[in-house]
C-alpha cells in the first residue's frame, strides 16, 4: 500500500530546518529531527544520516528514520569511505545528489547488510524501483565531508526531479549546517572550558604555590580542557641535562619510571619541519627514524586510522626559560577523541606550556634568593654569613661536647696582580677553580666557605694537624700551578672563643705569606 503524501511542505521543510540549525543542541536529538523533517516535508519513508568519523575515516550510520526493519538493518553499521567511493562517483551525480538506477551497481560489492526495501517498483514511466538509492553528500562550509544523507521508499513511488533533488540537497546543506554548527557548540564549550582553566593556573602563579603544585595543575587542566588523557611535564638538569619527571596525569607508576634520556637525545624530533604553534606533532615512523624507541617506550593505545586519525603520534612541548633556554618538556598521549589536534588546540597546550615554565622559572627564582641567602653567587660556597653562623655552632659544641675541630684561612697567592692585569672576568674565573678545587678535596664532613674577596674558610670536622695538612695537600695538587696559602688554627687547642680562633688563622695565613712556606699552623 502506497504511503501517504508529504505531511509538511518542502518550503515548510526548509523554514524547519533552518530553525533546528539556530538551536542546534545534542546531535543525536538533531540528527533524528533533521531526518524527520526530510520525511515529512518529501515524503521518503526512509531517511537515513551517515555520519563522517575523522578518527576512524569512515561512516557510522547513526540516524535511521522509518520502519523498524530500516532501523534494525542500517543503525549502527560502519562502512569504510573506500566503500562508499564507487557510489559517489561522477556518472550517478545529478545536480548536487547522486542517484544510483536499479542495475547501474551491484550491490553485492560493498557487503550483504544493505537495506532492501518490501515494497513492489512503481508502474509506468520513470517510476521508482526497490534498488534505487539516491544520497546526498553533507559538507561543512569549507567542503569538508561531514556525513551522507539516504532517502528512499518514496511516497510517490516515482523517480526524483530535478526540482525533488534541488530540494533534497538545499535540505542537505541545511543539515549539514546544523551538524557543523552542533559541533562547534561543543567545541566552543571545551574552549570555554580551557579558558577556565587557563585562568584558574595563572590564579595559582600569583599566589605563589609551589612549581610541583602548579605543574601538577597544569597536567590536570591540560586533560581536562584538552582531553589528553596522558600528560607529562619532565624537568632538565641544567647541569647534564638528563630528563627527570616533574608531575604528571595518566601514567600508571611504572610507565613514569623514565629510562635515562637527555635533552640532547630528543633533539631529532625538535625538526621546524614538524612544528606547528610552538609544539613538535610527529608521526611514530618519523620519530622511530629519528630516536630509539627506548628512550621514550610509551606507545598509545587510543589511536585511529585515516588522515586526521592519532597513530602513535609523539607530540611534544618545549618549556622556555626567560633566554629561551629548554628547562623542560610537556608531553601529551591519548587524546580522547582519537584525532590529530587543530591548530587552536595546539595554541592553547602552547599556553598551558607557558604556564609551566613560568611556575619553574618562578620557583627557581625562589630557590635562588634562598640559596643565596647563605651562599657566595660567584663560587656557590657557603658565605660569610653562614661562616660566622657556623664557626660559632661549632666553638660551642667543641666547648660543650669536647669534639675538637681546624680553622683553615686560605687565599690566592699575588690574586690582585692578577685581577689587575687580566680583568675582573679572569679573576672571577679563578676564584671559581679555586673554589671547585677545595670543594673536591674536602672530605664529607668538611665544609668549604667564601668569606670575601679571595680569602676563604675551612671547618674540618675532628681534624688534627696532620689531618689539616693532607686536605691541604690535596688542594694544592689541584691547584694547576697556581699558588695558594694557608693559615690553621685548632679548637679547643689554640682558642674556645669564635672571633679569637678566626684571628689566629688569620694571622697564620699571613706569616704563612711573609715566611713564603705558604702553610703556617699557630
Amino acid at each position: 500500500m502506497d504511503q501517504s503524501p508529504p505531511s509538511v511542505s518542502p518550503l515548510r521543510g526548509l523554514v524547519e530546518v533552518t530553525r533546528l540549525v539556530r538551536t542546534a543542541g545534542d546531535v543525536p536529538e538533531l540528527l533524528a529531527a533533521i531526518a524527520r523533517v526530510i520525511s515529512e516535508s518529501l515524503g521518503y519513508g526512509t531517511v537515513v544520516i551517515n555520519v563522517y568519523r575523522p578518527a576512524w575515516d569512515d561512516f557510522e550510520t547513526t540516524t535511521v528514520y522509518g520502519n523498524a526493519q530500516a532501523r534494525e538493518t542500517l543503525e549502527g553499521v560502519v562502512r569504510s569511505i573506500e566503500q562508499w567511493t564507487p557510489l559517489l562517483d561522477e556518472r550517478f551525480r545529478r545536480r548536487g545528489a547522486y542517484v544510483v538506477l536499479a542495475g547501474e551497481f551491484d550491490w553485492t560489492t560493498i557487503e550483504d547488510d544493505f537495506y532492501l526495501p518490501d515494497r513492489e517498483a512503481g508502474v509506468g514511466e520513470n517510476a521508482w524501483h526497490p534498488l534505487d538509492a539516491l544520497f546526498v553528500p553533507m559538507r561543512s562550509h569549507d567542503g569538508q565531508l561531514l556525513g551522507i544523507l539516504s532517502v528512499d521508499e518514496p511516497a510517490s513511488r516515482r523517480r526524483p526531479s530535478d526540482d525533488d533533488l534541488d530540494v533534497l540537497v538545499a535540505l542537505a546543506d541545511h543539515a549539514a549546517i546544523a551538524l557543523q554548527s552542533a559541533r562547534e557548540a561543543a567545541q566552543a564549550a571545551r574552549h570555554r572550558l580551557a579558558l577556565e582553566q587557563l585562568l584558574r593556573v595563572s590564579t595559582g602563579l600569583t599566589a605563589h604555590p609551589s612549581a610541583d603544585a602548579i605543574m601538577q595543575r597544569v597536567c590536570g587542566s591540560v586533560r581536562d580542557a584538552l582531553g589528553f588523557q596522558n600528560v607529562l611535564v619532565v624537568l632538565t638538569d641544567p647541569v647534564d641535562g638528563r630528563l627527570s619527571l616533574g608531575a604528571a596525569v595518566g601514567w600508571s607508576r611504572e610507565e613514569l619510571l623514565l629510562p635515562t634520556v637527555r635533552l640532547g637525545d630528543l633533539d631529532p624530533l625538535f625538526d621546524p619541519a614538524y612544528e606547528v604553534e610552538g609544539c613538535y606533532l610527529l608521526p611514530n615512523e618519523v620519530a622511530e627514524q629519528r630516536i630509539s624507541r627506548d628512550k621514550l617506550p610509551y606507545a598509545s593505545k587510543l589511536n585511529g586510522r585515516g588522515p586526521h586519525a592519532w597513530s602513535r603520534h609523539w607530540l611534544l612541548v618545549p618549556l622556555h626559560d626567560a633566554d629561551q633556554g629548554v628547562i623542560g618538556l610537556l608531553s601529551v598521549d591519548e587524546p580522547e577523541d582519537r584525532l590529530l589536534p587543530s591548530n587552536d588546540k595546539l595554541q592553547a597546550l602552547r599556553i598551558f606550556a607557558n604556564q609551566a615554565a613560568a611556575a619553574i622559572v618562578s620557583a627557581e627564582r625562589v630557590r635562588e634568593l634562598s640559596f643565596l641567602a647563605d651562599h657566595d653567587p660567584l663560587t656557590r660556597l657557603l658565605n660569610r654569613r653562614a661562616f660566622v653562623e657556623r664557626l660559632e655552632g661549632e666553638v660551642a659544641r667543641a666547648s660543650r661536647y669536647d669534639r675538637g675541630f681546624s680553622l683553615v684561612v686560605c687565599d690566592l697567592d699575588g690574586f690582585k696582580g692578577i685581577n689587575d692585569r687580566l680583568g675582573h672576568q679572569a679573576g672571577d674565573a679563578m676564584l671559581q677553580m679555586f673554589g671547585r678545587r677545595i670543594e673536591d678535596a674536602l672530605r664529607k664532613t668538611d665544609v668549604a666557605f667564601r668569606i670575601g674577596g679571595d680569602e676563604f674558610a675551612l671547618l674540618l670536622a675532628e681534624a688534627t694537624d696532620e689531618d689539616a695538612r693532607e686536605v691541604i695537600g690535596r688542594i694544592r695538587e689541584r691547584l694547576d700551578g697556581l699558588h695558594a696559602s694557608f693559615g690553621v688554627a685548632a679548637c679547643p687547642g689554640d682558642a674556645l672563643e669564635a672571633q679569637a680562633l678566626f684571628r689566629l688563622a688569620d694571622e697564620a695565613l699571613y706569616q704563612a705569606k711573609r715566611s713564603g712556606t705558604g702553610l703556617q699552623f699557630v
